[in-house]
């Protein structure tokens, strides 16, 4: 009727809420797994100088059954939790963790960059579970290159000297973690992924 009379509406658009209550969900409860698995120790694994993860996992499957939002949310609460780690339990490379560079950038950018790996190999690679496979390795390396690259980039020297090495061994002891560290999480990263995500995905088509 206003239309026919020329009248325009003035009411206010309907805004889309930023997470649905679904989404919200799966955030809380992988977050929560996040700091389950942080809290009782089972989520990290400790080394001479850093702790290796598994915290990022949660963050690789919210961002596959749930898109980019969901994981990087997700990714978000991980690298709070590694600040708030960093200061309750300290190691010897902790103060760079202090830095939301280091700690939160790089565990948004997992989720981020999984959904999206999965999203293009799942249109060129038939089965499902391969695909998915993929993107849980690349969302651990984003993780594990996405740190020690920024503790590189920032705190080389830092580093150096909480290790006692010249400045010019430090990018060597970068690359070994991010082998010795990064390849075995990735491969823990795919074995727990697929199969968790191909359940979640079943039991959300169902409803």
């Amino acid at each position: 009727m206003q239309k026919e009379l020329g009248i325009k509406s003035t009411a206010a658009p309907v805004r889309r809420p930023l997470f649905t209550t679904r989404e919200l969900t799966i955030v809380g409860m992988l977050s929560g797994i996040t700091m389950l698995l942080g809290l009782t120790g089972y989520g990290f694994v400790p080394l001479p100088m850093m702790k290796a993860t598994i915290l990022h996992v949660p963050v690789i499957i919210g961002a596959l059954v749930a898109g980019p939002r969901v994981g990087a949310m997700v990714g978000f609460m991980f690298g709070c939790f590694s600040i708030f780690q960093a200061i309750t339990s300290p190691v010897i490379l902790s103060f760079a963790f202090l830095n939301p560079v280091i700690s939160i950038l790089p565990r948004i950018l997992i989720g981020v960059g999984a959904y999206y790996i999965y999203h293009f190999l799942s249109k060129i690679i038939a089965k499902q579970s391969v695909s998915m496979a993929i993107a849980a390795l690349a969302g651990s390396m984003i993780n594990t290159i996405g740190v020690m690259g920024g503790i590189y980039a920032i705190y080389a020297r830092d580093f150096a000297a909480a290790r006692n090495i010249p400045l010019d061994n430090v990018v060597n002891i970068i690359l070994g973690i991010c082998t010795v560290n990064g390849i075995p999480e990735a491969i823990v990263s795919a074995v727990i992924t697929v199969p968790v995500v191909l359940v979640l995905k079943k039991v959300i088509h169902k409803k």
